[in-house]
């Protein structure tokens, strides 16, 4: 379920998708990505599977590590 440019994500699952999707395109293993990023492979499971407490500062690392840009776009209401 890989999202098009500019899609909102708007859930934790959702974004676990599109970690889950781009590892496995790229070839890599829980195992590898967990080793890459130096965090655990439970942690990686945890956020694939969207679970909500996953520690921003990891996630970071690992969307980095898989080439994945996390941007914020505002919207301001009037």
């Amino acid at each position: 379920m890989i999202q098009a440019p500019g899609d909102r994500i708007t859930n934790a699952e959702q974004l676990g998708a599109i970690i889950r999707d781009t590892r496995k395109e790229q070839g890599m293993t829980q195992d590898d990505l967990a080793g890459l990023t130096g965090t655990g492979r439970s942690f990686i499971s945890d956020l694939e599977n969207g679970k909500e407490t996953a520690q921003l500062g990891k996630t970071l690392l690992v969307l980095g590590a898989l080439g994945v840009g996390l941007y914020a776009l505002r919207q301001w209401k009037k």
